[in-house]
């Protein structure tokens, strides 16, 4: 008679007497030895909660390194937010003011947003 156990064959020879003695730690079953007229070997029992548990503990480790990989490698914009208004202008936050020029008059709208013009128009 042939028997395989986690993938090792096992040779049980029927005349003789095969005795399989469970271990235990506490409660639970941490293996098994298999005697018999060729000898002993031991056999562990694979905890299938504990290996679960690692592998989640593992992929999760994965993604909350990979998020942190890619939220320190994303660049910052080299500017701030840009709003842009009817009539061309525009309101680039985060920049500081443009150099003083002569104004000329803005909307009011402008003033409130802190708009100015991209470019100067030709006189």
């Amino acid at each position: 008679m042939n028997t395989s156990i986690d993938a090792t064959p096992l040779v049980v020879h029927p005349p003789g007497q095969v005795t399989v003695t469970p271990v235990r730690d506490g409660s639970r079953e941490i293996g098994a030895w298999i005697t018999g007229p060729g000898g002993a070997t031991y056999r562990p029992v694979i905890d299938v909660a504990r290996l679960t548990g690692t592998v989640v503990a593992a992929a999760s480790a994965v993604a909350i390194a990979s998020a942190v990989v890619v939220a320190t490698a994303r660049r910052r914009p080299a500017i701030g937010q840009v709003t842009m208004g009817p009539g061309g202008w525009v309101s680039v936050k985060g920049l500081p003011r443009p150099s003083l020029r002569p104004e000329s008059p803005r909307p009011w709208w402008a003033r409130l947003l802190r708009a100015h013009r991209l470019a100067e128009r030709s006189r």
